[in-house]
């Protein structure tokens, strides 16, 4: 019991790490001058290739991990794709937004993320409005406002690609219940991978040659260093391993608590690291508003998760019930 209890504080401890780990290498990359790397669409296109290169040796080559099966052309078309395009849309814009705000601001205006899930999941119809709810919406809306107002040297272009990621993210995670709830499929993150991957990659490819391409030839950055490619790549395959083993050994409910505990993690270490950082006691302040709202909204979640999960216990004795009592009647 208690080896598995390590193990499995191990394992969100490696999450918090490599997720805040791999946003401080993205920052890094981008916008550092030993690097002289510019160009987040080309970075992300880089991930997207290295991760399907990646999973197609390890699933198909060395046969190390299964790709679950179910998956039909009809489901591909249209939930894979969106889920794929809007990944990349949310990689694409995200990274870009570190060219020009903080990366801890960048982190404050992500807390916003339930309030964009919560109105596209209504509009959806997977999310029910309530009283409730909207108070904590409010919340986490007041929170980052007040944040906002607290940041000294903002940016409005990178607040616009961080929201456009935020928007892409709240999308994927819309397709992705979808995907779950009226299609049935369930994949685990390599077999998600193995499949969307490619379709981000090519998702990112098509504008990166309109966007990048020639300014990448033009500087000479074909000669990025090769070390620092393979190892922010392999960081990002990594990252998404450890969301695997989290979600597989406790719930998707920590990995959503876990990224509160990373948020604050890279909040307070950017302020350390990267003399672009400044924060503010308003910053905090409102940071801890929105968090306390997202804390909120995740309690309410479980819930709700909770009580769906014993309907479905108690549905599920009803069945055996009535085949266990018509069997004897033969």
């Amino acid at each position: 019991m208690l080896k598995e209890q390590v193990l499995t504080y191990s394992y969100i401890l490696l999450y918090i790490g490599l997720s805040s780990g791999q946003i401080f290498f993205n920052k890094w990359v981008l916008s550092s001058k030993e690097i002289n790397f510019p160009y987040p669409l080309g970075l992300t296109l880089l991930h997207m290739v290295f991760s399907s290169v990646l999973c197609f040796v390890l699933t198909k080559v060395f046969k190390i991990m299964k790709v679950e099966e179910g998956m039909t052309t009809e489901i591909y078309a249209t939930s894979v794709i969106p889920i794929g395009a809007m990944f990349a849309m949310t990689l694409w814009l995200g990274n870009t937004a570190y060219l020009y705000i903080s990366v801890a601001f960048a982190q404050m205006l992500k807390a916003i993320m339930p309030v964009a899930v919560f109105i596209l999941g209504v509009a959806a119809g997977l999310e029910v409005m309530s009283c409730r709810m909207l108070l904590i919406m409010s919340m986490i809306s007041f929170g980052v406002l007040v944040a906002s107002y607290g940041e000294i040297n903002i940016s409005w272009i990178g607040v616009v690609y961080q929201m456009g990621g935020v928007v892409g993210e709240a999308l994927r995670l819309i397709f992705m219940e979808i995907l779950v709830k009226r299609k049935g499929l369930k994949l685990n993150p390599i077999s998600l991978m193995y499949y969307v991957s490619p379709c981000s990659a090519i998702c990112l490819f098509i504008p990166w040659i309109f966007l990048e391409k020639s300014k990448m030839e033009a500087h000479g950055t074909w000669n990025f260093q090769p070390l620092v490619l393979t190892l922010n790549s392999l960081c990002t395959f990594a990252l998404n391993l450890s969301v695997f083993l989290v979600i597989s050994h406790t719930s998707a409910l920590t990995i959503r608590v876990a990224g509160v505990v990373k948020d604050w993690v890279v909040v307070l270490l950017s302020a350390l690291l990267f003399a672009d950082t400044k924060l503010t006691v308003i910053n905090l302040f409102g940071y801890g508003i929105a968090i306390a709202g997202v804390a909120a909204y995740n309690n309410l979640k479980l819930k709700k998760e909770v009580s769906r999960a014993i309907v479905d216990d108690s549905q599920h004795a009803q069945s055996v019930t009535l085949a266990t009592s018509s069997t004897s009647d033969r």
